[in-house]
């Protein structure tokens, strides 16, 4: 058998894993624990291509922020596009036409409906698996130390909608009440990761539990109150698949691909039926199991017993692989595989879809002063860190609960005008308040846009002014 050399070799020569002396000498367990954890061979060599691309993206996507910076570089490219002098091209390319068919049924929607249905419904399938990792691992699980956040949040609801509601009361845009409930928590962590560890890990998980909260009750929104039409035959099919789901959980039906399968005709049908197609990533992502099907303990113990007495047939390895790969929650292997595709491909396609409106003076005009753009910009730039703040305070006040360990009020304003960036759900529920009226649609976008850079940089400021003199020793001491 003649060895590889040089950049071709899989493994470094002086740590091959297979002897000179045959594929049963010993190996050197250095090999592979530097495939692990330095990455593909392939991008550790000198060759211009892996030395100039390959390591700088893999560097890049192990940033914190790196979602968030994806993300506005696509709002930018959409506006950018749009304002620019081939700005037609961009409504043009987004409302081709793009069909599947098979047989007599057919799915014909424009590029931008199929970011926005199909694509996004990934986006929604992390978001519901998170929230069951928070109901069974996380912060939710715990009522005492969700309630505080859980408050919080539902302050950071209720007054943004209320101020937008107050503004628009019987006019054009009074269906948008919804449009400043959100936060987006990829620019949320992307904020906190720009700030670093001067942010307490209990402010953070403050933050994110707030912002999770805030996305069920923007989905529970989506579903009672932006659903036009509602065909109950299509319904009736899409809870059926979501009840099979259900059932084969139960009676232990571990198949990927059947619940794959399932999910298509759950989205299907609920594209059909007129409830937000979206919603289907919901459902399946909160019945996605977040507990094991095999003990860790029992896989660790079979691999180690196969690995020390037995030669590895096809066979056996199909058997490791099961059960290694069950030995891990369905939630976290679903969510360390898809959460790469929805922050950097689901996020940013979403953005250069719906990002993309003309910045003209009279359209900025319009969003600052017309009551659609102002009840948006007012409720989450004021709103949300005002709703935060005081429900907070009644919760402290009243005992129901306190503020995390090393959060100081002006730290907790902060964090509330952070929360105030709700570009992703927020653009996602304009386009569904105002079918058809796409002067209002753009005003929404405007303000969204605007309010959120606002709070962005509100909030950073107030944290950096808040946490000033404070080192990482300090925090840690804090936290401790």
């Amino acid at each position: 058998m003649t060895r590889c050399r040089g950049d071709d070799c899989p493994f470094p020569e002086e740590t091959s894993p297979v002897s000179p002396a045959g594929p049963d000498a010993p190996r050197d367990p250095r090999a592979t624990d530097e495939i692990w954890t330095q990455g593909p061979v392939w991008s550790r060599s000198e060759r211009p291509l892996a030395r100039l691309v390959a390591k700088p993206v893999q560097d890049f996507l192990r940033i914190e922020s790196a979602g968030s910076i994806m993300l506005l570089v696509a709002t930018v490219i959409a506006l950018a596009w749009v304002n620019s002098p081939w700005g037609e091209s961009y409504g043009e390319f987004w409302h081709t036409y793009f069909s599947i068919s098979l047989g007599p049924w057919e799915i014909r929607e424009t590029l931008g409906h199929w970011v926005n249905d199909a694509l996004m419904a990934i986006f929604f399938f992390v978001v519901g698996m998170e929230i069951k990792h928070e109901l069974v691992h996380g912060d939710l699980k715990d009522p005492k130390a969700a309630a505080l956040p859980m408050i919080a949040a539902f302050g950071g609801v209720l007054v943004p909608a209320g101020i937008y509601a107050l503004l628009n009361a019987g006019g054009d845009g009074a269906a948008g009440w919804g449009i400043p409930m959100a936060t987006d928590i990829a620019f949320a962590v992307g904020v906190l990761g720009v700030l670093g560890r001067r942010i307490p890990s209990g402010a953070r998980l403050f933050l994110l539990t707030l912002a999770v909260v805030d996305d069920i009750v923007a989905i529970l929104v989506i579903a009672v109150f932006y659903t036009a039409r509602l065909d109950l035959v299509a319904l009736t099919v899409a809870l059926v698949g979501v009840a099979l789901v259900f059932a084969l959980r139960r009676i232990r039906v571990w198949s990927r691909w059947v619940y794959v399968g399932l999910g298509l005709v759950v989205w299907t049908a609920l594209l059909a039926s007129g409830v937000h197609a979206t919603l289907a990533g919901v459902a399946l992502g909160l019945l996605t199991p977040a507990v094991p099907l095999v003990r860790e303990r029992v896989a660790r113990a079979y691999a180690q017993e196969a690995l020390a007495d037995r030669r590895l047939d096809p066979e056996e390895i199909s058997r490791l692989r099961f059960l290694l790969s069950e030995s891990v929650p369905m939630v976290e292997w679903l969510q360390a595989r898809l959460h790469p595709l929805s922050s950097f491909v689901v996020l940013p396609l979403f953005a250069l879809a719906n990002a993309g409106v003309p910045l003209t003076r009279d359209a900025v005009t319009e969003a600052v002063t017309a009551p659609v753009g102002l009840g948006i910009i007012v409720g989450l730039v004021v709103g949300k860190p005002l709703g935060i703040v005081l429900f907070t305070w009644a919760a402290v006040r009243t005992g129901a609960g306190r503020l995390p360990e090393g959060t100081t009020w002006p730290m907790l304003v902060g964090l509330g005008s952070v929360a105030g960036i709700g570009f992703t759900v927020s653009i996602f529920i304009a386009g569904l308040s105002f079918p058809g009226a796409a002067a209002l649609t753009d005003a929404a976008k405007v303000g969204i846009i605007g309010a959120s850079l606002v709070s962005a940089v509100i909030g950073v400021l107030l944290l950096l002014a808040a946490t000033r003199g404070r080192t990482p020793s300090d925090v840690e001491q804090n936290a401790s």
